[in-house]
């Protein structure tokens, strides 16, 4: 059984603290089990409504649906990371396979949080500044927008082909979720501006366009009349789930990793305090596949039409039987 931290080399283990992470060997390989059979029956059921069900792509249908592709890859990596953790660090799928299974394990999630982020911001657009935003929002910019986040998040990422290695550990071979010992502080360097740039500015963007969307349906006579006051019921909603993604999903995994490299980086003989911070990141790391579950929920509030293609879909399926 592998207990040594799986970033140091085995002669580093004199100094270094050996970590024990036998809860990951269980933690991990179900909750990504219990995420991948969910998520994936839900992002393929929204993926299969909006490319085929909805005829009219609005910006908002644009966003979400690049939304929906990030959450489904990310899913698919999913597979490789539970027989590897239920095989307790053994990675049998060879170094290249390494390195693709953890950049687009972070790609995906960084794209999520991007798009998530311009739903957030299309929406206050829309609410805030409903007759100033027409001219902004249509469906050319939306793909334009899209286009660029892809770049941004290719070319932030492909780093991480470069830092993830494998390297042998007695009969093991460990898949780094890090790096190997003597590039780790490049490592926190680049860890850290893509965190800054791609979570914690996104994430205050989401904050200021929520809290001004939440001021605004707080103003006298916004929301009067049936349609308007529906219209305001799913945007409120639709601003407790985006939250919800922030708050329950991405930020104590960024907050508690963050954490850990910190104790690694200034002080990795305190061992009992780097122990501590390990198994926070480790527990916190299931909570960011959660939000490959919560995603799809957004697409059932988009509107009616969503709503009606499913009904469609079910009328259909009853038909042909």
């Amino acid at each position: 059984m592998a207990t040594l931290n799986d970033t140091l080399p085995k002669n580093e283990s004199e100094y270094r603290c050996p970590l024990k992470e036998e809860f990951k060997y269980i933690l991990l390989p179900v909750s990504y089990s219990l995420v991948f059979v969910v998520g994936l029956g839900l992002n393929i059921t929204a993926m299969y409504v909006i490319l085929f069900r909805t005829k009219h792509w609005k910006p908002s249908t644009i966003y979400m649906i690049n939304l929906n592709v990030c959450d489904t890859l990310y899913i698919l990596t999913l597979p490789f990371l539970i027989y590897y953790y239920a095989d307790e660090n053994d990675w049998p799928f060879g170094e290249p396979m390494c390195k693709l299974i953890r950049f687009l394990f972070y790609t995906n999630l960084y794209g999520s949080i991007l798009f998530l982020s311009c739903i957030s911001l299309h929406r206050f657009l829309g609410i805030c500044h409903p007759v100033r935003s027409l001219s902004w929002m249509n469906g050319h910019r939306a793909r334009l927008v899209s286009v660029g986040i892809w770049a941004i998040i290719l070319i932030f990422q492909a780093p991480i082909l470069y830092f993830s290695r494998t390297r042998r550990n007695g009969d093991l071979l460990i898949c780094h979720d890090t790096t190997s010992k003597e590039l780790f502080n490049d490592f926190l360097v680049y860890s850290s501006v893509v965190m800054f740039l791609l979570f914690v500015l996104p994430f205050g963007v989401v904050l200021v366009c929520n809290g001004l969307m939440v001021r605004k349906l707080q103003e006298p006579g916004v929301g009067e009349g049936p349609m308007s006051q529906c219209s305001k019921q799913k945007s409120v909603k639709m601003i407790i789930i985006v939250l919800l993604a922030f708050m329950l999903c991405f930020l104590p995994f960024h907050v508690n990793r963050s954490i850990y490299y910190t104790f690694r980086y200034l002080d990795p003989n305190k061992c009992n305090m780097l122990q501590l911070a390990n198994n926070a990141y480790k527990a916190t790391r299931p909570l960011v596949s959660i939000n490959s579950c919560i995603d799809p929920i957004l697409y059932f509030m988009a509107g009616q039409s969503f709503r009606k293609s499913i009904k469609n879909s079910d009328k259909t399926l009853s038909t042909l039987q």
